[in-house]
């Protein structure tokens, strides 16, 4: 399973790193002082978006999997180790999912978003792809 998923993400990177170099290869945004190429910010929201995609119909798959594999077994223990399973893919999708808050969060309090409106335009644009207002 982990084969697959890496292969997955990996394909989407390759996929997504030349179509943003092929529609933009000489963009750039501004990030405070340094400038980085539009097509970093591209590739990050897009595994981003992956994930936040993915996450969920993977965690349903494998647990409708570890489900009925317990109750085709009919065994209390299958079962039960079916349903731990499940509830330890629930936790860690959730974890997935909080990562991308605990991101935004850490760089709220380092800067807040009244007094470093440049920054929070960064982050905007390699979490959800809005680069319009520091586009070079």
């Amino acid at each position: 399973m982990k084969k697959v998923v890496i292969i997955c993400l990996l394909l989407t990177l390759c996929f997504t790193v030349d179509i943003a170099y092929a529609a933009n290869t000489y963009s750039k945004i501004v990030c405070g002082d340094a400038e980085v190429p539009y097509a970093a910010a591209q590739v990050t929201s897009t595994i981003i978006n992956i994930l936040k995609i993915i996450t969920p119909i993977i965690i349903i798959i494998f647990g409708m999997i570890d489900l009925v594999k317990g109750v085709m077994a009919q065994k209390e223990d299958d079962i039960s180790k079916g349903s731990k399973t499940f509830v330890r893919r629930l936790l860690l999708g959730a974890f997935v999912f909080l990562v991308f808050v605990f991101v935004e969060f850490i760089i709220g309090l380092v800067a807040p978003k009244s007094s470093n409106t440049n920054m929070w335009n960064c982050v905007d644009c390699f979490v959800n792809n809005n680069c319009t207002s520091i586009m070079k």
